[in-house]
């Protein structure tokens, strides 16, 4: 046959190949928590393009592993590539991830092992997929497997797969129709040379796919003729089951780590997590989140962690100029209630525990402080911390400049580009009297305490698939709880460039007893969980400011009189201590069992799946079945191979008739089996014929003479050795 067409064979064979994998990397973009998916698509372009070459194995492992590391190097890494500083921060990072892993900490894994993890999937799947589609021409499997993805993902996520579908599709009846033809030629033996014209098979083929796709897009359409079963399967979980109109799911309270997917009814759950030994009510401080997705929050993927002296906590949410008094709390957590990070006041000084050997990480951004014993996360039962309480001048506040510094205004003034327009032109018309940035805020925070709103936990909806969850909040249901007040507030600050971001942790509790010290014991639960806001004020630092009806903000603040400026429009003073609205804070609807990293995809809403990451679950299901059905398909390939090495150590009757019986199975195997009525000479007289060789009758021969008459010639192994591996090398091409 005409060399020609079986390496456009192959090259079309590839692209298809590729085009079907990228199915599976397009819907992690949208379900998933990934970032530049760019890049991992031009390493699998560049993984193919490796396989198409046909290099050396050691020559294209070198090149697809160098491009693993410059990937790795461009997002994550710091220093002159495998540098000794280079490759001890690449170790040390994968020694972190690898503890995490042994004890199923999935959350706490950092973006550069996933991304590590992620990349040696798509290298291996280039061999895989080159194996299966070129060597083997099997693909019917993979291509049910990316139906199947693609159908499950958009049934349970907000992923659309209709046009991804259309193009598995037409790229799988290419492959498929290009895969059996040749299948048959080269089984069959056809010579013919107008089969060798490439017009012959290309123009059909093309013909019939897009006929059938043109008649599949254009025929007329059933309704699902079966209910949606999203709605049953949550329905079988526990707390879940609609309530009402746009609440398709109801769940427990709690603080949790994925806000990734707001919105829906939940239920109390007054578990103790916490109490704390204080002064005062407090606003216990967790994190914060900076990424609006549309949908809810997630953090930006530049992570940095930091070792801290307990004893000097350099975390700084406002300015040295700010108003402070120094106070002391104590934590003790209830049951297996803590989580593996601090739950602490605004102000945070020093932490003093009686477990030994913690180490504090500190994430200055996200305000995180991780705890952990030997790299691993722990929660810790009780602690003390030192804090410097502050109180806010409000006049230093009104009088804040409005420039930012230019990292600030790029990460805490990101928006969707899908946020709708009028979103924006609200803000405007609430803020259009004020002419500073802290009378904006207060504008803002005041909104909700009219106009409508209505704090509930019940009946809540949740934003379908071209739903901005603010927007949602805003102009539709204005019944909601901490989530959407807090999340619209952030949003309503971003549209008017006023940096602001999304906090989350607890507030502060009811008072069940008082010391001797003056200090008071207030028992924080599930039920207090709760997310504010914080905007920022150059040169004073990040404030914060309590949008939702019900709760009133605990910070502290001051007018100055000295300064004609402050007017009485201070409607927020020092804390309240209104235990009816400390009992109604309603938190987000997640298990405070779970750790605290972000990173996980638990869905709340109508199109969301659970806990679990769907996306990469669905996507390592895959693979595994895949590999296995790999293995299981070709262990006539491994036992070559080992049968192969064993036939070159040694070259006695036993082992050769090992490799001839093996001979006969992968004949077998390739539609060559023998015939209960055919001797072995006349089945090799059959093979040889196939084959143009006598090879077969050769290696018969001598299987005959060492199994009936025990006669053994070692002049004739070398030859009889190559003969077998060119036998088998011809069966398998």
């Amino acid at each position: 046959m005409n060399t020609k067409i079986p390496m456009l064979y192959t090259i079309v064979l590839y692209i298809c190949a590729f085009v079907l994998f990228l199915e599976w990397l397009y819907p992690i973009n949208v379900v998933g928590d990934v970032n530049n998916l760019t890049v991992f698509i031009l390493y699998t372009l560049f993984c193919f393009f490796v396989s198409i070459l046909q290099l050396h194995w050691l020559l294209s492992m070198s090149l697809k592993g160098v491009g693993l590391i410059f990937i790795i190097d461009s997002l994550f890494m710091t220093g002159t590539p495998l540098s000794k500083p280079w490759v001890t921060q690449l170790f040390t990072e994968i020694g972190y991830n690898i503890n995490a892993l042994f004890s199923e900490q999935w959350y706490e894994l950092t973006p550069l092992f996933r991304s590590v993890l992620f990349l040696i999937l798509i290298w291996l799947m280039s061999y895989l997929l080159q194996y299966w589609f070129i060597i083997m021409k099997r693909i019917f499997l993979f291509i049910l497997l990316t139906f199947i993805y693609l159908t499950v993902l958009d049934t349970f996520t907000v992923y659309e797969a209709d046009t991804a579908i259309v193009r598995t599709f037409i790229v799988s009846f290419i492959a498929l129709g290009m895969t059996s033809l040749f299948k048959e030629i080269d089984q069959e033996a056809i010579h013919f040379s107008w089969m060798k014209k490439q017009t012959v098979w290309i123009a059909p083929l093309v013909v019939v796919v897009m006929f059938s796709t043109l008649v599949g897009y254009a025929a007329p359409k059933f309704d699902p003729q079966w209910p949606d079963p999203v709605p049953f399967i949550k329905s079988a979980a526990e707390n879940a089951g609609g309530s009402g109109e746009g609440s398709s799911v109801i769940q427990k309270v709690g603080y949790g780590n994925d806000d990734t997917r707001l919105g829906g009814s939940f239920v109390q759950d007054n578990t103790p997590v916490f109490r704390a030994v204080a002064e005062d009510k407090n606003y216990w401080r967790v994190e914060t989140k900076d990424i609006y997705t549309g949908k809810g929050w997630k953090k930006s993927r530049n992570l940095s962690y930091s070792t801290q002296n307990p004893n000097d906590i350099t975390l700084e949410t406002f300015a040295g100029s700010v108003e402070t008094e120094e106070l002391v709390t104590e934590i003790n957590f209830q049951g297996d209630s803590g989580l593996e990070k601090l739950i602490y006041p605004y102000g945070i000084e020093a932490v003093k525990t009686k477990q030994n050997d913690v180490n504090y990480l500190l994430e200055s951004g996200s305000g995180e402080i991780r705890t952990e014993i030997d790299d691993e996360g722990v929660r810790l039962n009780s602690y003390s911390i030192t804090y410097e309480k502050p109180t806010f001048a409000i006049n230093k506040l009104r009088d804040a400049v409005m420039e930012d510094p230019a990292f600030i205004d790029e990460r805490y003034t990101q928006l969707p580009d899908s946020l709708p327009e009028k979103v924006g032109k609200l803000a405007k018309e609430i803020t259009s009297e004020e002419d500073n940035r802290y009378d904006k805020a207060q504008a803002v925070e005041s909104y909700f305490n009219s106009h409508g709103f209505v704090y509930q936990t019940k009946n809540v909806p949740v934003p379908g698939k071209e739903d901005d969850y603010v927007a949602q909040f805003l102009f539709e249901s204005k019944a909601g709880y901490c989530d959407n007040f807090s999340t619209s507030m952030v949003v309503l600050l971003r549209t008017l460039d006023i940096p602001a971001r999304w906090v989350k942790g607890f507030t502060g509790g009811e008072q069940i007893d008082n010391k001797d010290n003056g200090k008071n014991v207030y028992e924080v639960t599930n039920a207090n969980a709760h997310s504010w806001v914080e905007v920022y004020f150059p040169e004073i630092g990040w404030v914060p400011f309590e949008p939702t009806q019900g709760f009133s903000n605990l910070s502290d603040f001051e007018l100055n009189l000295d300064n004609d400026t402050a007017t009485g429009g201070a409607d927020q003073s020092t804390g309240s201590n209104n235990q009816q609205q400390q009992q109604q804070r309603q938190p987000e609807p997640i298990d405070p069992q779970q750790p605290q990293i972000d990173g996980g995809t638990s869905e709340s809403n109508s199109t969301a799946e659970s806990n679990l990451n769907w996306w990469l679950v669905l996507l390592v299901s895959a693979v595994v079945l895949l590999v296995a059905y790999i293995l299981y398909r070709t262990r006539l390939r491994w036992q070559t191979l080992f049968v192969t090495l064993k036939y070159n150590s040694k070259s006695d009757p036993k082992t050769y008739q090992e490799a001839y019986h093996l001979l006969l199975k992968v004949l077998a195997k390739n539609g060559l089996s023998k015939k209960p009525d055919q001797t072995l000479r006349e089945y090799s007289q059959r093979i040889d014929s196939r084959f143009q060789t006598d090879a077969m009758r050769r290696l018969t021969s001598h299987y005959e003479r060492m199994l009936y008459k025990n006669e053994t010639d070692n002049q004739e192994a070398a030859e009889l050795n190559q003969l077998w591996k060119y036998l088998i090398k011809r069966v398998k091409a």
